[in-house]
């Protein structure tokens, strides 16, 4: 017997977001070597996300997201039908970056006009994400752990966060969320734009 090839299948959540992203480029008038330069991210894999051959990670998407300007929740929510005042459980876009053990919900995507938003957020134990910076910078984060245990690193300062402990941050450098474990850690976020 033949071996069987696994095919990946993307969500449709990603494909609207590879459209998007190659949207975004062109409304800049960039080149893939252009947005390269300027994200910091190799052409080959700006290229693959644009063309939902792979679905982008959380530290590629903040990337793209600090060149486009935009909160990694705008522009996730950009791939959404259209802007609602209230969102269901059922239907808050969840967004999962597989590699990295990180999952996403917009609980409150953002609408035109308005700077905050609320985020659900949980880490797998062991998962270790770095951000280069903020998607805008400035940016003001309320990070309110619900289960489990939130390692945040700001301006150098590891914060040991544990259920019910809050902190609040305004970002203007590189970050780090990792989930020590044993268990998996959920939190609530609230971004605000400055």
């Amino acid at each position: 017997m033949g071996s069987v090839e696994e095919v990946a299948v993307l969500d449709p959540v990603d494909l609207r977001l590879a459209a998007r992203l190659a949207e975004l480029r062109a409304e800049h008038g960039w080149s893939l070597g252009e947005l390269a330069d300027r994200s910091g991210v190799s052409r080959s894999t700006l290229s693959r996300a644009e063309r939902a051959e792979t679905s982008p990670t959380a530290a590629l998407l903040n990337r793209l997201c600090h060149v486009y300007g935009r909160t990694m929740s705008q522009l996730l929510s950009e791939v959404e039908s259209e802007p609602v005042s209230v969102v269901r459980a059922g239907e808050q876009a969840v967004w999962e970056d597989r590699a990295s053990g990180f999952v996403r919900r917009s609980v409150s995507p953002p609408a035109a006009g308005l700077r905050g938003e609320l985020v659900e957020g949980w880490l797998a134990a062991g998962a270790d994400i770095a951000y280069d910076g903020p998607s805008v910078p400035g940016l003001e984060q309320h990070i309110w752990v619900q289960d489990g245990t939130l390692h945040v690193t700001d301006r150098d300062v590891e914060h040991r966060l544990a259920a019910g402990d809050c902190l609040r941050m305004r970002v203007w450098g590189p970050t780090r969320f990792r989930c020590p474990g044993p268990e998996d850690v959920r939190y609530a976020l609230v971004v605000v734009k400055p």
